[in-house]
């Protein structure tokens, strides 16, 4: 079985700080032993910090790890998941880390919303061509490649997965309300959102206790990628940097399905990567949600072995759509290049990442793992053995990227607190729409 990888009762917040400390008395990417006597030291083993972030099984490395320190005495992997939430509180803190020089792993995650920003500042970041990984272009959908490399040629992230797009559901709730239980016939309710929330009001007609939808920000986000592909393949920033938040037709669509969803009273009103978010998805307080690929595990993971075989796999309504996941880099500060950017092209290896995806779900953006029959006829027997090879890996090639820009994480964590607060109630409905105009201005500088 999947196993979360929470850190127990220690808040995010705590969690970075405890890690800052230990950076602080130990340095980037140093050990225990790094101060011991030259002699000596050279017997020691070089460890390789690797910091991520997301709530359940997060980037799935937990096997990946155990083998690559299973096979490498002189180099082992220390993986450090240091929070749920990318935007609030991991990219604010490695944005001071790298600025500082001093903090950082030395193989770091970065969601697509933080990587505008570090693709605009190649300072942070060694450069993987030094250490012969300009090889690794042809493993990877040229979109997702050129995102990791920097306006002067510098090879710095690569990719992990990406994120095609469905929906979670719990069928034995669907059951209770007397819907369909079998994905097939479950994805054949809701050819388009508002059938979707059709659906979700015959359920919540059934079903007194439990919620519809885990919250108003996961739906918002499939349709705002949804719509961004009608729309130039834009959502917060065009191609030249420039807001349209006000402009951008997606914003608006989207913006207004997650008001609907509220207003109808579909939704348990969590915020996603939140303790209680997490909570609500063990004690079954919601029917759906929406999940790109890597949501999966972090669905099985926050659920526990309790949810395994009540949580299945369907089809997003309206299509297709693509979260886009996440990559790794190495920072300049790493005291050891050499053996990070080793460790980085490990963990994005076909092998690796198809294995990842038959664990946990998340969906390789190397085209080599894509393409492995094994990630093909892939099933996830946590989510009642769906056929998420059939679901994800046929459509990967096809994905779209959407441009995010240098600010992207910071106008998103705006944007999704103001949709948060019109679901909570703290935020009024009539006057979401300006202050998410307003808020996302101000977070963009």
């Amino acid at each position: 079985m999947m196993i979360s990888k929470r850190r127990g009762s220690l808040t995010a917040a705590s969690v970075l700080a405890a890690a800052a400390l230990t950076v602080a008395s130990c340095g980037s990417g140093s050990t225990p032993e790094a101060s011991a006597p030259a002699s000596s030291a050279a017997a020691e083993p070089i460890t390789i910090r690797v910091q991520t972030f997301g709530g359940g099984s997060n980037f799935g490395y937990e096997k990946a790890v155990a083998k690559w320190n299973a096979e490498h005495k002189d180099i082992q992997i220390k993986h450090e998941n240091l929070t749920d939430q990318f935007e609030q509180q991991y990219w604010p803190q490695m944005i001071q880390w790298l600025q500082a020089g001093n903090g950082a792993g030395d193989v770091v995650g970065i969601d697509e919303g933080g990587m505008g920003l570090a693709k605009a500042h190649p300072e942070w970041w060694a450069d993987l061509k030094e250490y012969g990984l300009e090889s690794r272009k042809a493993d990877f959908p040229a979109w997702k490649w050129e995102t990791g490399v920097t306006a002067d040629g510098k090879v710095f992230g690569l990719g992990t997965d990406i994120g095609g797009m469905s929906i979670c559901y719990r069928s034995d709730l669907f059951k209770k309300a007397g819907l369909p239980t079998e994905r097939d016939k479950v994805s054949a309710l809701w050819p388009t959102w508002d059938e979707f929330m059709k659906v979700g009001q015959q359920f919540q007609s059934k079903v007194k206790d439990t919620k519809w939808a885990d919250g108003t920000n996961t739906l918002y986000q499939v349709v705002l990628y949804q719509e961004a592909a009608k729309n130039g393949n834009v959502a917060y920033f065009d191609a030249q940097n420039t807001l349209i938040v006000d402009k951008n037709p997606a914003v608006k669509t989207a913006f207004d399905f997650a008001q609907k969803m509220t207003q109808q009273g579909l939704t348990a009103k969590l915020r996603n990567f939140t303790d209680e978010w997490a909570a609500g998805t063990q004690k079954g307080a919601f029917a759906t949600l929406g999940c790109p690929s890597w949501m999966l595990g972090v669905v099985s993971g926050n659920a526990g072995d309790g949810g395994a075989g009540k949580w299945d796999v369907a089809s997003v309504p309206g299509g297709g759509g693509n979260w886009g996941g996440s990559w790794v880099a190495v920072p300049k500060q790493t005291k050891h290049p050499k053996e990070a950017a080793m460790v980085a092209d490990y963990l994005t290896q076909a092998e690796t990442e198809a294995s990842i995806f038959s664990d946990f779900g998340n969906m390789p953006s190397n085209t080599k793992a894509q393409q492995d029959p094994a990630v093909q006829g892939a099933k996830n027997e946590f989510f009642n053995d769906a056929p998420i090879g059939e679901i994800f890996a046929k459509s990967a090639a096809s994905l779209q990227p959407v441009f995010l820009g240098v600010k992207h994480a910071q106008v998103k964590n705006a944007v999704e607190s103001v949709i948060q607060g019109m679901d909570d109630g703290s935020v009024a409905h009539d006057k979401a729409w300006q202050q998410l105009i307003d808020d996302a201005v101000k977070a963009a500088g």
